[in-house]
């Protein structure tokens, strides 16, 4: 019957428990509100005691920041207060002596304007005197002032004219001392760095025989090889009575070496006949330009002068085959170089220009033969076509002085040229003048139209000319040899006389194959 109330029990119970919960938790959260309140309120009591310490503190930090920067603005006041207290007693004791210095320079004024008085008086008294003496002098001498002045001027002149001339000498003669004092201790140090042999060329080689029965086969059959091989070489063959051994004989060093070379090589060959002959001179002539390239390139690589172009190159091997009063002409110039570079050193000049002018100053000496004019100024326009400086250019011409000499190189090179050539046995004057006869010979016979070779042989006794064919026939080979011993008989000088002998031949070649 009452069964109702227990649900409302149970409600009315867990309504009470809802409560009594809810009055729990709002009881916690209050206390907790209260307990975060009050640590809120001690933290602000803290944040505030510990801001007002500091606030304390700053001001104190800004009283005793002040305190020193007043201490220090009272410093600084007083030591400028002293510095112009200094300044004022120096300018004070400056007004002093200028004052002072005013009433000396009063007195001092006053002193002058009385010792000028007296100067004035006494100067007065001085000009009449000059005028009294001078006077007298015209009365003495009879001269006026103005020839008196001149007199004395002159005089005058003179002596300094005198003392200047004897000073003037002095120092030349002083500068001069020094100066070949120098040079001398220059050039010996260069020619002790770069001493070398000489060996006078002579103008025969001797050839060695395996047997005195290859004579015989040198010779040829009416003597048609020894011909073959002048006419191919342009030099004499001798063959005489020396065991063992026949020589060459020619004036021009390229065409004896060839001449050498071929005949070792067609004894070595043993076939010895007209054509075999000219193939061994033809390759041997295309040797000889092989060694002549490796001669040049040897004579830069010792003088340490690079760059040069390479007909440069192969002209200075071409030297080794030529003489100069039987001076090998490429040794004088690797010598010349040497020299020159060591004197540019001394003297603190273009080392490198001093010696490349130096090996090719004598460059127009490998076909001063083949062209008109001095070997200087033929190597200058070898030197200029090939590009090379100017300053080489200017000392390859000007080393004989035929072009006046500007540059301290171009002196040095004249100057290592004549210390090559003065060396005791370095030149033979005689063997020059005969080897210069012979080319005279072959420029005479060269200049007549038609020729095609000539040679000079038996020590110049004779001049064998071969003549194209084609442009010169029998009849004029005989005018030709006439002509030709009429210009040399009028233009040259020579002991003796000079058979002139024009060959010409026609050959008719075919093959059989």
């Amino acid at each position: 019957m009452y069964t109702w109330l227990i649900p409302v029990a149970v409600a009315a119970i867990a309504a009470i428990v809802a409560f009594v919960v809810y009055r729990s938790k709002i009881t916690a959260a209050r206390e907790l509100i209260d307990q975060e309140r009050a640590e809120t309120e001690q933290l602000k009591a803290e944040l505030h005691e510990q801001a007002e310490v500091e606030r304390r503190e700053a001001k104190l930090a800004a009283r005793e920041e002040a305190h020193k920067l007043r201490e220090q603005v009272e410093n600084e006041m007083r030591a400028q207060r002293e510095e112009l207290d200094k300044t004022k007693r120096r300018l004070e004791e400056r007004e002093d002596r200028i004052e002072r210095l005013s009433v000396e320079m009063d007195n001092r004024a006053k002193n002058l304007a009385g010792r000028e008085k007296e100067i004035e008086q006494q100067r007065e008294r001085i000009d009449e005197l000059v005028v009294e003496q001078e006077r007298e002098l015209q009365r003495i001498s009879g001269l006026t002032r103005q020839q008196a002045r001149e007199t004395l001027l002159a005089q005058v002149e003179e002596d300094i004219t005198q003392d200047a001339n004897q000073l003037i000498r002095q120092t030349i003669a002083k500068a001069e001392e020094e100066g070949d004092r120098k040079a001398n201790e220059i050039i010996a140090r260069s020619i002790q760095r770069c001493a070398v042999d000489h060996t006078a060329e002579s103008t025969v080689s001797v050839v060695p025989l395996p047997s005195d029965d290859m004579k015989g086969r040198i010779i040829g059959r009416e003597g048609r090889n020894i011909r073959a091989f002048e006419q191919a070489t342009g030099i004499d063959l001798i063959v005489d009575d020396t065991p063992e051994a026949v020589v060459l004989s020619g004036f021009d060093p390229v065409r004896r070496e060839v001449a050498r070379m071929a005949l070792q090589a067609l004894i070595s060959d043993g076939r010895i006949h007209p054509g075999r002959i000219e193939e061994c001179v033809e390759r041997c002539r295309e040797e000889i330009d092989e060694k002549m390239k490796v001669a040049g390139e040897q004579a830069t690589f010792e003088t340490g002068v690079s760059g040069l172009h390479p007909e440069l190159v192969r002209l200075l091997g071409k030297l080794h085959f030529r003489t100069s009063y039987g001076q090998n002409v490429l040794k004088h110039s690797i010598e010349v170089a040497h020299l020159a570079g060591a004197m540019a050193g001394e003297c603190g000049a273009r080392v490198a220009i001093a010696r490349r002018a130096g090996l090719l100053h004598d460059i127009g000496k490998a076909v001063d033969y083949e062209r008109d004019g001095s070997h200087s100024l033929i190597g200058m326009e070898i030197c200029r076509s090939r590009q090379e400086p100017e300053a080489v250019i200017h000392a390859v011409a000007a080393h004989h002085e035929e072009m006046p000499m500007e540059t301290v190189e171009a002196f040095l090179v004249q100057a290592a040229d004549a210390i090559s050539a003065a060396r005791p046995g370095a030149r033979r004057e005689t063997l020059e003048s005969y080897l210069k006869r012979l080319e005279g010979l072959e420029g005479i016979a060269k200049s007549f139209n038609g020729v095609d070779k000539c040679y000079a042989i038996q020590a110049g006794r004779e001049l064998r000319v071969m003549v194209k064919p084609d442009q010169v026939d029998d009849r004029a080979a005989h005018g030709l040899a006439k002509q030709m011993a009429e210009r040399i008989q009028s233009e040259m000088e020579y002991p003796g006389q000079i058979r002139v002998t024009v060959i010409r031949e026609k050959r008719a070649v075919e093959y059989a194959q």
